[in-house]
């Protein structure tokens, strides 16, 4: 495989509360405030990459309700597939990769996350059974 040409796969968990918020968390590498996720690891299946991602950001555990949307970073060749779901159990904790937590509403999340990553929420939050494709460069859509 030509390694210029190579993706990643990543997930994301948009979380949604019974007042219809999504919760954000404020990443302590770079400030960014986003729903929960990060990279495939090789061997795993997409689900349990998600439940170990949201789990290991947030101390949540948590049920995907719905694929909501599918996103490909074009700067870095990164696709993300972003999930609606539902708290089942745990207690959100601040770990090694979050410093923070908010449950936003739709127009909370517009001011706080970049356009890329707001986009993921506001799908997730408004979703009507058909996923959403799109693609950015990393802030913005393209």
């Amino acid at each position: 495989m030509d390694h210029q040409n190579a993706h990643s796969v990543s997930v994301a968990g948009v979380i949604i509360d019974d007042q219809g918020r999504a919760l954000l968390t404020q990443r302590r590498d770079n400030g960014h405030w986003e729903a929960p996720g990060g990279i495939l690891e090789l061997d795993e299946d997409i689900t349990t990459g998600l439940l170990r991602e949201v789990h290991e950001e947030t101390g949540l555990d948590v049920e995907p309700v719905t694929l909501t949307g599918v996103y490909k970073n074009m700067t870095r060749g990164i696709v993300a597939l972003v999930f609606r779901c539902k708290v089942i159990g745990g207690h959100l904790t601040e770990t090694d990769e979050t410093r923070s937590f908010r449950w936003v509403t739709a127009d909370e999340v517009r001011s706080l996350a970049s356009e890329a990553f707001a986009v993921r929420v506001l799908d997730a939050m408004h979703h009507d059974h058909t996923p959403a494709i799109r693609h950015h460069d990393g802030t913005h859509l393209l």
